[in-house]
């Protein structure tokens, strides 16, 4: 008898086994808040792929740096040890230096411009550049527009940052936009930050205004003030070596999930930015809305710092061009 049912038993073991192993699951991590609304896009992009693929196909999501700063996951994609990850396009451009425009002081002129540029050519043609670098972007989440908060004095104009020292993203973009402002960069990682902050390591930051209320940063810093100098949008990349294994169905529900995740993660965006200024200034914070003007004639002249550059200098040029 044990001899006739033991086979038996170990076909359907097997047939078990081989239908549990054909659901594949991606993980995707990332630095930011739960609440935060550039996660809550990814977890609508996690539903959409598991219901397009019937369940064979699915994301982790680990936030908050459980796995890393921003640069630690992109150099874990490069080796195939996480699938995907959202990164700032200004931490990009360590990796796909073209990137860095997107990163321009006043390189959109509005949001409309921005949302023109990343979903048309310019900005198809720069997700995919950074394949030979092992790193292959999916879609541009909106972040916003950054702007300076500050612990001790508002900044009203470009004058009153000098001699602060400004937390900035790892960027040599972000680290001369600061310097032509006259304050001292700071490159901090996002999670060390507060502290930073409370420390007194830094005077200040510089990020949109989710951010700044999810990460509660305001609990320190009183003054906000919205220059808006840089619109740099969050790109979703997924590491070349999880996308090449995957099959061309399964890389077709991912771009699609990853397509409809910014449709909503866009109108999300847009309300949150509303929330995040009403609770800031309920919870003490001045908000400031300087003449932006003045930070726009400091910061021109770092576009043309790039005339030798002919093809960073033909991006910039085709991005103004663009009409929404």
């Amino acid at each position: 008898m044990i001899k006739r049912v033991l086979p038996f038993f170990t076909l359907l073991l097997l047939l078990s086994c081989g239908k549990i192993s054909t659901t594949k699951s991606l993980k995707l991590a990332h630095g930011l808040d739960v609440s935060h609304p550039v996660h809550k896009g990814m977890e609508f992009m996690a539903e959409r792929l598991a219901e397009q693929s019937k369940g064979e196909l699915t994301i982790e999501i680990y936030p908050s740096q459980q796995l890393g700063t921003e640069r630690q996951a992109l150099e874990l994609l490069q080796i195939g040890s996480l699938a995907m990850t959202k990164v700032s396009a200004a931490v990009l451009e360590n990796f796909a230096p073209n990137t860095k425009v997107l990163s321009l002081p006043y390189i959109f002129r509005d949001r409309a411009h921005a949302y023109a540029v990343q979903d048309g050519q310019i900005g198809k043609a720069l997700l995919t550049q950074s394949e030979k670098f092992w790193l292959r972007g999916l879609t541009y989440f909106d972040a916003g527009q950054r702007s300076f908060y500050t612990k001790e004095r508002p900044v009203n104009t470009p004058k009153d940052l000098e001699g602060m020292k400004i937390r900035v993203m790892e960027s040599v973009t972000a680290m001369n936009l600061v310097r032509s402002l006259g304050g001292a960069p700071t490159p901090i990682s996002w999670g060390e930050l507060y502290t930073a902050l409370q420390q007194g390591i830094v005077d200040g930051a510089e990020n949109n205004p989710p951010s700044f209320y999810t990460s509660r940063h305001y609990e320190i810093c009183k003054y906000y003030s919205l220059n808006e100098h840089t619109a740099v949008p969050d790109i979703l990349v997924i590491g070349t070596v999880a996308w090449n294994n995957l099959s061309v169905q399964e890389q077709r529900w991912v771009q699609a999930a990853a397509d409809e995740a910014t449709t909503y993660q866009r109108k999300l965006w847009q309300a949150s930015e509303e929330e995040a200024l009403t609770e800031v200034q309920k919870a003490g914070v001045e908000v400031i809305r300087p003449d932006k003007s003045q930070f726009f004639e400091k910061t021109k002249g770092i576009l043309e710092t790039y005339r030798s550059d002919k093809e960073i200098y033909d991006l910039i040029q085709q991005i103004q061009a663009v009409k929404e």
